[in-house]
């Protein structure tokens, strides 16, 4: 990726400056590469290792797997495209950017996604807890072991012990709240640039190791080979929900990426790097977590625990295994981090746009709401396991909701936002750039294909 320019000192300013304290300039990246490592770092975290394996494995192996990377390569570089101009043709969040370009009317719809980025923080700084402990576990050498029964009892208690696990929950939260305190370019840029390149590597050294274990091809073989007879309306819903969720998508993150990106940035090759990163994350994960789930004997299905309980598995049998289950949940913290400030940096943005706070008591008050808002779904694990809402717990209610409903929601306010309202201003970001011959393409994904795509699983699903 050495081709990718370093972006001006001194971008040309946005079509409306902002004028917020502690924002009076507007921050942007320091080069393009560094806004795709932190966009793409949104799901190259838990989003890939965490969440993906576990659907995958729910969701029919091979089938799931090509159901999803359809949604990506269309509508997924499409929505991508059209949030990276929103929040360019701006320098704003997506409520205040929304309103810029259209009227108070379209502000709801950003106040809605950004409600829905902070639900979805909410319940991932739980997860994202989980690997602060483990990170613990595994400098002490308490993590490693051969007996995957062992593992699973251990996470069904540490995640059941409510100190604990709001405990660790509190630690991360206050982590990405440090992070999105530094700025744009000293705290999330910098993180991207030196976290996800390292992640990358060690999946494939992980890879390698996973790949001969006694039985692991037969989980390669589950996962790359399609039985179209798996597909159901609950397949297509959560493989479309999982497309918006790896590139975070339909809840005003990408906006606000975009919104740093300087004027002159060629928007369009920035989203099929995106994809394209998040997507590799999401199959390299994929070959880490599954051939194990068959040579250890585990169930593919066995839901949000499933990273946890595999990878201690394969360190224990591998030379230097105590070092390398250091480095992998060290470095699955940080890709964790990346994604939980992609979240983090719309809410804070937001006070900032709307209220012209400052960056400081704004990252405060969002580190205190999404606490609050994330202690229950914290507690559905152990003593809040038996309150079921709709026949799901708390944690897994606020999963299908924000990741499966109001993330497609948001996409689909936002391709007809783009596509028709401010059409003649969002066609500008590609007109005279060598990716001009997508632009009637691009509006055909948007105003056509992605209604029938999302009004057809929702309808699929019921």
């Amino acid at each position: 990726m050495s081709h990718l320019p370093i972006t001006p000192a001194a971008p040309t300013a946005p079509l409306v400056a902002s004028d917020a304290p502690g924002e009076a300039s507007r921050a942007t990246w320091g080069s393009r590469l560094g806004f795709v490592l932190a966009a793409a770092g949104s799901a190259v975290g838990l989003g890939a290792v965490w969440k993906f394996p576990y659907v995958v494995g729910q969701h029919g192996g091979g089938a799931f797997l090509t159901v999803y990377l359809g949604c990506v390569l269309t509508l997924g570089v499409a929505l991508l495209l059209a949030e990276m101009t929103i929040g360019r043709l701006t320098g704003q969040s997506i409520t205040t950017a929304l309103r810029t370009l259209s009227g108070r009317g379209w502000a709801w719809v950003g106040r809605i996604a950004t409600f829905n980025a902070f639900a979805i923080l909410s319940f991932y700084v739980v997860v994202g807890g989980w690997t602060v402990a483990y990170l613990l576990r595994a400098l002490s050498g308490s993590v490693l072991a051969n007996d995957a029964a062992r593992l699973v009892s251990e996470f069904s208690t540490f995640t059941a012990n409510p100190v604990a696990s709001l405990a660790s929950m509190s630690a991360f939260l206050g982590l990405t709240a440090l992070i999105v305190a530094a700025g744009v370019q000293k705290g999330i840029e910098r993180a991207g640039k030196w976290l996800m390149p390292a992640l990358f590597f060690l999946m494939l050294l992980v890879i390698a190791r996973a790949l001969t274990l006694p039985g692991a091809m037969a989980g390669v073989a589950w996962f790359l080979t399609p039985d179209f007879s798996a597909i159901s309306g609950a397949t297509l819903l959560q493989a479309l929900g999982l497309a918006f969720f790896s590139l975070s998508l339909g809840a005003g993150m990408i906006v606000v990426y975009g919104s740093y990106l300087p004027r002159d940035a060629r928007l369009a090759g920035s989203a099929v790097w995106v994809a394209t990163l998040a997507t590799l994350a999401c199959f390299l994960a994929g070959l880490m977590i599954l051939p194990a789930v068959f040579a250890f004997g585990v169930a593919p299905d066995a839901g949000p625990g499933l990273t946890f309980i595999t990878m201690p598995a394969i360190f224990a049998q591998m030379p230097f295994g105590h070092a390398i289950a250091i480095a992998f949940f060290m470095l699955l913290l940080f890709a964790a981090l990346t994604s939980a400030v992609s979240l983090f940096e719309p809410v804070a943005a937001f006070l900032i746009d709307e209220y012209q706070w400052r960056r400081g008591p704004a990252v405060v008050a969002v580190f205190i709401a999404t606490f609050l808002f994330g202690a229950p779904a914290a507690l559905s694990f152990g003593i809040w396991s038996d309150v079921r809402i709709f026949d799901r717990t708390i944690f897994d209610l606020m999963d299908y909701v924000t990741v499966n409903l109001l993330m497609p929601a948001g996409g689909l306010c936002v391709a007809f936002f783009v596509g028709a309202c401010i059409w003649p201003k969002a066609r500008t970001v590609l007109e005279g750039s060598r990716a001009q011959w997508f632009i009637p393409l691009w509006r055909l994904l948007l105003l056509v294909l992605t209604p029938i795509a999302i009004f057809g699983v929702w309808y699929q699903s019921l």
